[in-house]
């Protein structure tokens, strides 16, 4: 078989641009007198349209190699050049005009504003440019500039979506990229009435780094049940194609719907083919809420409440109570039940206010009895310290990337915290009651029941120990996988708590513990860096996924608790028509670490000006 002709190549040479009035723009060749182009640059293809069409003017006006016919070919080359400059001024304006744009709209859905905010910053910015602008020369320029933005509500609606499908892509990248995941669920309904479930991921690559992101939210219009939640739960996950064999944990609430035994969220999940053996939670904080609820209170709390209602319950006696305060002074709060923090604070306050309270009461000519008991003062002192140390845990426990291993480490260290409290008391010292010593120090002849005290610290104990016996397990394995090289360690014990609670192969884990004690480059070198980093896959694959699992797991569900506030803020009463869908882009722009592509989100479109 004869081979196939190879296309001929044809070059532009610089003479035809004097002979024929022909120029190369790109890949075209151009006449510089009419704008045609020509595919081809052939000679005989410039020769025959300038003969046809400009040979009986040009040649007469400009003969050949003149320099008449030179200053005419310059001519036409600037003119050109003007037109081309024009036309690229023209589209970089626009592309700058619409980059602004969309900056302006990713703010205004970071700071949980309306999109209709877009006109009043066009409004105030075109406002204050007669004065800000004033000695600049082209102050024309930049007022018209400004009066170009596109920021109409449906324009910084556009944007916002197109800003949350950019940032959707790159999640969807780095869901496919890493090599575990966990999930953390919550549901709560927004002003509108509608469940909204949000569903946060925790990611681990393969250099151990990680990633925390919303990865979407999920509506429910009707009931919410753990069938409901499932449901909803699976089409979500199909639709954005998550790949779920990288599951590894899934921390929730303790709703009923949740963590049900047949019909919860959790049991469906587990039916399920598609989900792998995986770790489930209940939040570390909602049970550190819980058994802090045991503390008896009633006989303190109810004298309070009516105590503080009677100030705080009506416009005029707040006034007058905060008339008596000195300007230094903080005002008095009000407790409720869902605040989890408020307690604390609100008894704090009272021990601070007692004595402008007790006087305001007897101007009044109330009953103050309780206000003066020595003993029921006591009790006070010591609720107000206690719930001081439960609140302080649990400001502990919250924040953004805290893995497992973290929270594991505080929620241990304070049942070390709560047993030493009860020696204090049971010694008299009262380093961690600083109320309790106020007290005392006001009230020396106060018979101080501290066996009522330890006995009420130590139901509170109990508790701890019932609702967090499971962590132990986890403990353990924490405590390996920060300390691999530790001496005495028990191989086979070891090994039978990664496999049960990791699902990793228990053979293939002892041999390689007793393999990686003795491995001495990475010995040699974990001062550098975690020691997990070093550990090669293929040497060491079943501990580098137990490693990369525990890594994973979240311990909370504190990044849903914290965006339902965001979601509050986003549709409020005012906004109670928004969408489920323009809301959770809001959601993702407010909450999301990573950073829109406005080049690309630009290139993508045809920029204009604003109308």
């Amino acid at each position: 078989m004869s081979a196939s002709k190879k296309p001929k190549t044809y070059h532009f040479h610089h003479e035809w641009e004097i002979e024929y009035f022909f120029v190369m723009v790109k890949d075209k060749c151009c006449c510089l007198i009419c704008q045609a182009s020509v595919s081809i640059p052939k000679k005989g293809n410039l020769q025959r349209h300038y003969k046809a069409l400009h040979s009986s003017k040009y040649d007469g006006d400009f003969p050949a190699n003149s320099e008449l016919r030179k200053l005419k070919l310059k001519e036409l080359k600037s003119k050109l050049s003007g037109q081309q400059s024009i036309l690229t001024k023209s589209t970089t304006h626009s592309n700058n005009v619409t980059m602004a744009s969309f900056k302006v709209s990713n703010l205004i859905a970071k700071k949980f504003k309306p999109f209709s905010e877009g006109d009043f910053i066009k409004e105030a910015f075109l406002e204050i440019a007669d004065n800000l602008f004033d000695e600049f020369k082209n102050k024309k320029e930049i007022k018209a500039t400004i009066q170009d933005l596109q920021l109409s509500r449906k324009t910084v609606t556009r944007r916002v979506e197109d800003i949350s499908a950019n940032l959707e892509q790159q999640l969807q990248k780095d869901t496919t990229d890493c090599v575990a995941f966990s999930l953390q669920l919550d549901e709560s309904v927004d002003i509108g009435d509608t469940a909204q479930i949000l569903i946060f991921i925790r990611m681990v690559f393969s250099d151990f780094s990680v990633k925390e992101e919303l990865l979407g939210m999920v509506s429910l219009k009707g009931r919410t049940t753990g069938q409901d939640i499932f449901n909803a739960f699976y089409g979500f996950v199909g639709n954005i194609n998550l790949e779920l064999f990288k599951l590894v944990s899934i921390t929730t609430d303790g709703a009923k719907a949740m963590i049900g035994c047949n019909n919860g969220f959790i049991a469906l999940c587990r039916k399920n083919e598609d989900f792998p053996d995986f770790i489930s939670y209940h939040c570390i904080i909602h049970k550190q809420v819980l058994y802090s609820k045991r503390l008896n209170t009633g006989s303190i709390m109810d004298i309070v409440f009516k105590i503080v209602n009677s100030i705080r319950g009506k416009a005029l006696q707040r006034r007058l109570f905060n008339l008596t305060l000195e300007e230094e002074k903080p005002q008095l709060v009000l407790y409720t039940e869902v605040r989890w923090l408020s307690r604390s604070k609100f008894l704090q306050r009272i021990r601070d206010l007692l004595n402008e309270i007790r006087l305001f009461r007897r101007e009044r000519g109330d009953d103050y009895q309780s206000l003066e008991d020595e003993q029921w003062l006591c009790d006070l002192a010591f609720l107000a310290d206690f719930t001081g140390t439960l609140s302080e845990m649990n400001l502990e426990l919250q924040g953004k990337n805290k893995c497992i291993a973290e929270i594991i480490s505080k929620i241990f260290s304070y049942r070390k915290k709560l047993q030493l409290m009860m020696d204090d008391l049971k010694d008299s010292d009262f380093f961690h009651f600083p109320n309790i010593q106020d007290h005392l120090e006001s009230y020396p002849t106060t018979n101080l029941p501290a066996d009522k005290y330890v006995g009420e610290i130590g139901v509170v104990l109990k508790e701890f120990e019932t609702r967090f016996v499971e962590l132990e397990k986890m403990q353990d394995i924490v405590l390996y996988l920060a300390c691999p090289f530790r001496p005495n360690i028990d191989i086979k014990k070891t090994a039978v708590i990664l496999s049960e609670n990791l699902g990793i192969d228990k053979l293939g884990l002892e041999n390689e513990i007793i393999n990686l004690q003795n491995d001495i480059l990475i010995k040699a070198h974990q001062g550098d860096s975690s020691p997990w980093k070093l550990v090669c896959r293929e040497k060491y694959p079943n501990l580098r996924r137990c490693s990369e699992m525990v890594q994973s797991c979240f311990g909370s569900t504190y990044l849903c608790e914290s965006a339902f506030s965001c979601m509050n803020m986003i549709k409020s009463s005012q906004r109670a028509s928004l969408t489920d869908e323009h809301l959770a882009d809001s959601l993702r722009l407010a909450l999301t670490n990573y950073a829109p592509d406005f080049q690309l989100l630009v290139d993508k479109m045809q920029p204009q000006t604003s109308h």
